[in-house]
């Protein structure tokens, strides 16, 4: 087994395909199947079944892709820590989607302009789906919120085991609802009873569910509309057939041409969590550039 063949096995496995797998490695087609059988083989298992033409991880494959990202994440963390003078390799980046939309544009451009020798790889999802993924090494670190109070201690509020976080911002986060609705001042006031959001692990989701139910037993019953993107969920709430939780960084990019009020409910803090241990010196170019002001 040697890190070749784990790249290969990876990269057929995200990619369900031998054919698109050999594309993206630029190898020919029967290398990528020869080495996947040198590992099966060396393994001792079947790592794909055929489904319909497509290759699927048997449950052994599963397994062992885990263990594919933590090794290959390692030998990626350990080249770069012997080439400390500037930033190079790979750095794959996890964000929240209205941090990706409303926070990361300039600080990404910029660092790319001054770092051109980073392959910079960006992700976006739910708290929860970063946090697993910074912890199955799939990620090297995410923007990620944390419902604690607001806080720019050098102690942030507990992810999970092994993962550490660096404070990075605050968003004020709205309730926003639709102009014709009658104003909303408390969660008894909403006549709509849908809360477009993202699915679960979405920490912003859990705020505006925490507020809805801050009332007890006056709270209102809430339908989750659940939605891919904070356009459909706008677009949700000017139709009069939702109401959303919104960071105002990112409402304001659309002050100009939506329809809608909006009510205040708290601050959320936001981390770059990383597994505690990884360093490089890509990743400290990138948290450095994050926390310029």
């Amino acid at each position: 087994m040697d890190l070749a063949e784990l790249e290969i096995f990876r990269t057929v496995a995200q990619e369900q395909s031998v054919t698109r797998a050999a594309a993206a490695l630029d190898r020919a087609q029967s290398n990528v199947t020869t080495r996947v059988k040198q590992l099966e083989e060396s393994l001792g298992v079947s790592l794909f079944r055929r489904d319909s033409k497509r290759m699927v991880l048997t449950p052994e494959g599963q397994r062992f892709l885990g263990y594919a990202n933590r090794l290959l994440a390692l030998a990626e963390e350990a080249r770069q820590s012997m080439q400390q003078a500037v930033p190079t390799g790979r750095l794959r980046v996890g964000s929240m989607e209205a941090a990706a939309a409303s926070r990361l544009t300039h600080p990404l451009a910029r660092f790319h302009q001054q770092w051109p020798d980073v392959e910079l790889e960006l992700q976006t999802g739910t708290t929860q789906f970063l946090t697993d993924a910074v912890a199955g090494h799939r990620l090297d670190c995410a923007l990620v919120a944390h419902a604690a109070p607001d806080t720019r201690s050098d102690l942030p509020p507990d992810f999970g085991p092994g993962i550490a976080g660096s404070y990075l911002f605050t968003e004020d986060l709205v309730l926003v609802a639709p102009a014709s609705h009658k104003r909303v001042r408390r969660p008894s006031d909403l006549a709509l009873r849908t809360l477009a959001a993202f699915a679960r692990g979405c920490t912003y989701r859990q705020c505006a569910l925490d507020w809805l139910a801050s009332e007890g037993e006056g709270a209102p019953d809430i339908k989750v509309l659940e939605m891919s993107s904070y356009h459909a969920m706008l677009a949700s709430v000017s139709a009069g057939a939702a109401v959303a939780i919104v960071p105002k960084s990112l409402l304001d990019q659309h002050r100009y041409t939506l329809d809608v009020q909006t009510i205040s409910l708290r601050k959320v803090p936001t981390y770059l969590i990383r597994r505690e241990g990884y360093d490089t010196v890509a990743y400290t170019a990138f948290l450095e550039e994050l926390q310029r002001v």
